[in-house]
């Protein structure tokens, strides 16, 4: 009788340990009683080029003529007047910073641009365009963004790789969505980011679980991110991750363990 209790406690302790609970699948939790459902804004510095980046250019004037050599991607779709791009015409057509920080531009040749922000080298480009090729008259307009933001994603995850998305700003749950959301198995809490500095690579871990996530500087993504997801330990128990496969586990580890008693007592 007393064997049998041992038994039934040790088959409820595997399956409390290796089954994965509720509260390590919900993003976002409140974790303190009585918080305020609106969180405070993140402050994200504005992000400054570096090497490697690609920015799209565009520059118009009353005149299309008069700027279309600077903007050789606008051919495209010209026919039906639609800007239809690839993912592959992003890396072609933009202008990738090289390891000098500097982009090359028809006509105007290479400007240096490491560490500016968008808007920096925007002004930078409309003020030698100004000063050297036309008048205020032509009504000059540039245009430059990030040929979409670029990051890496891997581990435990619906869909690892590299991924692109167009538009301004991605959050790291905007992301994982993207990638087809971590597993069941994938530790929420213990997301890792490794950023790219100038000076070299910083790794981050931000906890998905909690609601205070919002509020870290690395809540938004930056360009050539890399997301590693680790797995959670019951992975490599490999008791299951939820009950009924850990009680298959244990029916088959007491089927064996029958098997064998029976068999060495005969």
């Amino acid at each position: 009788m007393r064997l049998e209790r041992i038994g039934i406690l040790c088959i409820i302790a595997v399956m409390l340990t290796s089954c994965v609970s509720r509260k390590q699948l919900i993003y976002l939790q409140d974790t303190s009683q009585g918080a305020e459902k609106m969180l405070k804004p993140v402050l994200t510095p504005e992000y400054r080029l570096q090497t490697n980046d690609i920015i799209s250019l565009n520059i118009k004037a009353i005149d299309p003529a008069l700027v279309a050599i600077f903007n050789p991607s606008n051919t495209l779709g010209a026919s039906n007047g639609n800007q239809l791009r690839r993912e592959q015409d992003t890396y072609y057509d933009g202008f990738t910073v090289d390891s000098h920080g500097n982009i090359r531009i028809p006509i105007i040749g290479e400007i240096n641009i490491m560490g500016f922000t968008l808007d920096e080298v925007r002004l930078k480009i409309e003020k030698e365009l100004l000063e050297n090729y036309f008048n205020k008259e032509a009504n000059i307009f540039v245009t430059v963004k990030m040929a979409g933001l670029r990051f890496t994603i891997n581990g435990e995850i619906g869909a690892p790789g590299t991924k692109t998305m167009y538009q301004e700003r991605v959050t790291v749950l905007e992301a994982i969505a993207n990638a087809g959301d971590i597993t069941i198995i994938g530790d929420r809490k213990n997301v890792t980011i490794i950023r790219q500095y100038p000076y070299g690579t910083e790794m981050h871990d931000i906890d998905l679980t909690d609601r205070k996530a919002m509020e870290s500087p690395f809540y938004y993504l930056q360009p050539n991110d890399y997301i590693y997801v680790k797995p959670l330990a019951q992975k490599s128990w490999g008791t299951g991750t939820t009950g009924i496969q850990s009680l298959g586990t244990i029916v088959t580890l007491l089927s064996l363990a029958t098997t064998t008693y029976l068999l060495l007592t005969r």
